[in-house]
């Protein structure tokens, strides 16, 4: 069993681009391995029986599929989780950034079973916890640039969560209830 330690407090605004701070608002407590555990389960229920029908659908005509929003969940947490890695080790060169565009639309999700993406969001999800909770208190505080931005490794966590929890909403309620039922 790996040891869960986790950052006392929550990330402080100096720790984080101004731009994060609409997802990090979303988070409540501190309790971020608990908080990242629990949205990992409220997703798997959320995309339980869902049809690949479901998952081919867009509520706009320029909006992302089902599958494209998980897949770009899936792919952000990729990339925050790597940079709180490669900050928490005390590697200080400055990671570039991505344009998310460029990856829902290289990515394939319409090619896949929305079934598939959520299995790839949970084996995610439970990497980025993997690694979480194996940090020292030293190694939530670090920080590097990405992007250009200063940002802590306990800032990326709760940047992991902020986003899930803003897309996972979108799907709720503008995604799901929209779908036409047979």
């Amino acid at each position: 069993m790996i040891p869960k330690r986790a950052p006392q407090n929550r990330p402080q605004s100096g720790e984080y681009a101004s731009y994060y701070e609409k997802y990090i608002s979303l988070i409540s407590g501190a309790d971020i391995l608990g908080t990242l555990e629990t949205q990992r389960l409220q997703m798997a229920l959320l995309l339980a029986g869902r049809s690949e029908r479901d998952g081919n659908f867009r509520y706009a005509a320029d909006k992302w599929t089902v599958k494209e929003v998980i897949g770009h969940i899936a792919d952000c947490e990729r990339i925050f989780a790597y940079r709180a890695l490669r900050f928490s080790r005390g590697d200080r060169t400055p990671i570039e950034g991505f344009e998310q565009d460029d990856y829902v639309r290289n990515g394939g999700f319409g090619d896949r079973s929305l079934s598939d993406l959520a299995l790839e969001f949970d084996v995610v999800r439970n990497s980025t916890l993997s690694l979480l909770r194996t940090l020292t208190e030293e190694a939530w505080q670090r920080c590097g640039t990405a992007n250009k931005n200063e940002v802590s490794v306990r800032a990326l966590a709760f940047i992991c969560a902020g986003h899930e929890l803003h897309h996972r909403r979108i799907l709720e309620d503008q995604y799901f209830p929209a779908i036409p039922r047979a």
